[in-house]
């Protein structure tokens, strides 16, 4: 009977591994779905800058058709700037960045109101007709 204690303590530890391991421990649950009208977040600066220079570049090489040498060539460029030639590309990042947190301030408002804020239940809707009509007879 050598290891007889060690063979039951890993069959009731093989055991608890078939009850919690089966499935991944995920299998009830579902994905929840991205909100479509939650706000998308801002550029950066980097990629407010990769807008231009994308048209740019396309203009000097039309024939060029991977995306790997346009962001490598937008990396090295963006390295190679000095501050102040970055500092309009930060700003308008800075500004789009304003902008998202005033429009997640709304959404945040709205999602934690119950929903759509400007829009009034059917419910309420109804029973201020019902007072209207009432106040006409």
């Amino acid at each position: 009977m050598k290891g007889g204690k060690s063979n039951a303590n890993t069959s009731k530890f093989d055991a608890k591994l078939k009850v919690n391991g089966a499935g991944g421990g995920q299998k009830g649950l579902k994905k929840t779905g991205k909100d479509p009208n939650k706000p998308k977040r801002p550029a950066s600066a980097f990629f407010v800058f990769m807008e231009e220079f994308r048209q740019e570049y396309k203009e000097k090489h039309p024939n060029n058709k991977s995306v790997s040498v346009v962001g490598k060539a937008a990396g090295d460029k963006w390295k190679s700037m000095s501050e102040a030639e970055k500092a309009p590309y930060v700003a308008k990042a800075e500004k789009r960045k304003n902008e998202y947190n005033k429009n997640m301030a709304a959404y945040n408002k709205r999602m934690a109101g119950g929903g759509n804020a400007d829009e009034e239940s059917d419910k309420s809707k109804s029973e201020v007709n019902d007072e209207e009509e009432e106040d006409n007879e």
